[in-house]
């Protein structure tokens, strides 16, 4: 990897630190407002849930994500002969891939093994619930 593309990979983490680090985590809005009120809209209470799981997800990856970048800056700061290489394997990654994610860990072949269920698929067939 040249310096000119480390440099690239560096101003894309850099912006996306602070992109990450300027947003507030999104509000989790309580289900009732207020102690004496129970019932009024049936889909309220499901809505209301859904949201919730939404906005605790999002501030849940937004985390990951923001340790991961971090992660990289240091690496490219630290010892910037390693940054773009796979952590399993050392294999170089591919500048698209980086330019992609600035942040990426793995090659597309580790990354694929470090996504894969532990136990394995839990269906066999497209009807079979549980």
């Amino acid at each position: 990897m040249t310096d000119a593309q480390r440099e690239e990979l560096s101003k894309l983490l850099l912006a996306l630190h602070a992109e990450l680090t300027g947003k507030a985590p999104l509000k989790i809005e309580p289900n009732r407002t207020d102690e004496a009120r129970i019932g009024g809209d049936e889909d309220e209470q499901p809505l209301n849930e859904m949201m919730q799981a939404i906005a605790s997800s999002r501030n849940r990856n937004m985390d990951g994500v923001l340790k991961r970048v971090v992660k990289a800056l240091g690496k490219l700061r630290n010892d910037p002969d390693s940054f773009g290489e796979c952590e399993d394997c050392g294999d170089p990654l591919p500048f698209g891939r980086l330019k992609a994610m600035p942040y990426v860990e793995f090659c597309v072949e580790c990354q694929g093994k470090q996504d894969k269920p532990k136990g394995g698929p839990t269906r066999k067939k497209l009807t079979d619930y549980t």
